[in-house]
């Protein structure tokens, strides 16, 4: 995949204007950032380019303005997490982008090896509506463009598709290593590959299934979306969160993936109670026999190990999902004792493990492995549609 996108080796941005795309919409608290993760993840890209002389230049939105200036969204208020997570004395300078003439000035002012924040991308309307005028006066500002956000290429914005058309462009460090960690998972991936998919509901992950039936070898479901699909095979779920609504569709994934031969491995047992609490009173039911009146809420240990027999398996691993109530003890421990698995398999060399969204991340940063797979993707909204096998309008733009 990697060697069809541009990267930072294809441009000369020494000594030049570089407008960095970097994704700067992170969790705010009381006026500080409390997870820097997104940007500390850019930072061997911007060292990279200020070793060159390069002048960086940082765009990014930040939360939902709806194309209006609102001080409640300036990204001046992560300015100084930039500075701690760079080490670098990072510029903001503020533009309502109807007028960049005051931005040039800055810019051109500031000295060789300067990193400078833009204002908020979406305080104008052309940035989610990709406007052609709005492209131009981004593009007005820089000589090169780079594109570190994986997590916002799902979107054809101006700042995510429309300036890599309007500059030289490529793919940050960031933005490449995603790129090469998908394609290790589902692009060109050692075989078996085997992914492991949870949540709560089949109607947010339909096209997610049914990409990955026709590209695994064997597909593993678990969390509440499982007991749709134990509904839709005859069996009573009791008061399980479910979509019952949806068992023709369950049925239609389960034969589509027969028809591709993938495997689908459906929890055999698993832990019920009678209230959605932490510490409810439980018992472990088969999922032939489950309690009308109580709920599934975790899988339980036939299940787990079911899964693993399948992990021992495989070489590529790919995850998006928990396996049942993970924020709620001990209905987590189907999670964390599969998520140990894998990664006790990652770090024997037995495997390689991709995962991605943020109750993915939450989950097996709560099982202690978040640094322990392959890989793991903040990009949320990008990665699911990557696994649902549809094209990112701002990775397309960096074809080579």
């Amino acid at each position: 995949m990697t060697s069809a996108f541009k990267t930072l080796k294809d441009l000369d941005f020494g000594g030049k204007r570089v407008l960095l795309r970097a994704d700067l919409n992170v969790p705010v608290a009381d006026g500080k950032v409390t997870d820097a993760t997104r940007i500390e993840r850019i930072v061997p890209t911007i060292r990279e380019l200020v070793k060159h002389d390069a002048k960086v230049v940082l765009l990014s939105h930040f939360g939902r303005p709806k194309g209006k200036v609102d001080p409640e969204f300036s990204l001046e208020i992560v300015v100084p997490a930039i500075a701690d997570a760079t080490g670098h004395p990072v510029g903001f300078i503020a533009t309502d982008w109807t007028d960049v003439a005051k931005a040039a000035r800055a810019i051109d002012q500031a000295p060789v090896g300067s990193v400078l924040v833009l204002e908020n991308t979406r305080f104008h309307p052309g940035e989610e509506a990709n406007d052609p005028e709005l492209v131009a006066r981004m593009a007005s500002l820089g000589d090169v463009y780079v594109n570190d956000a994986f997590s916002a290429a799902h979107r054809a914005h101006a700042s995510t598709e429309g300036l890599a058309h309007a500059l030289p462009a490529a793919a940050g460090l960031a933005m490449q290593a995603e790129l090469e960690a998908l394609e290790a998972g589902l692009g060109a991936p050692r075989k078996p590959v085997v992914a492991v998919v949870g949540g709560a509901k089949v109607s947010s992950k339909i096209d997610l299934l049914e990409n990955l039936v026709t590209k695994v070898d064997a597909l593993i479901i678990g969390g509440g979306m499982a007991n749709t699909f134990i509904h839709a095979l005859g069996y009573g779920i009791g008061k399980s969160l479910a979509e019952k609504d949806l068992a023709d569709t369950a049925q239609r994934i389960l034969d589509k993936a027969d028809k591709a031969s993938c495997a689908v491995i459906l929890p055999i047992d698993a832990q019920v109670a009678w209230h959605f609490e932490a510490n409810a009173p439980h018992r472990l039911y088969g999922v032939d026999s489950l309690d009308p009146d109580g709920m599934v809420l975790d899988i339980g240990p036939g299940s787990v190990e079911r899964i693993k027999g399948a992990i021992d398996e495989a070489q590529t691993v790919v995850w998006n999902g928990p396996m049942g109530a993970f924020e709620l003890a001990p209905f987590d421990r189907g999670t964390v004792e599969v998520a140990r698995y894998v990664a006790e398999r990652t770090k024997a060399g037995k495997l390689v493990s991709v995962a991605g969204g943020g109750d993915t991340v939450a989950a097996l940063a709560h099982a202690g492995v978040k640094d322990a797979f392959t890989y793991v993707s903040t990009a949320g909204g990008a990665f699911l549609e990557w696994m649902e096998g549809k094209a990112l309008p701002g990775v397309e733009a960096l074809r080579a």
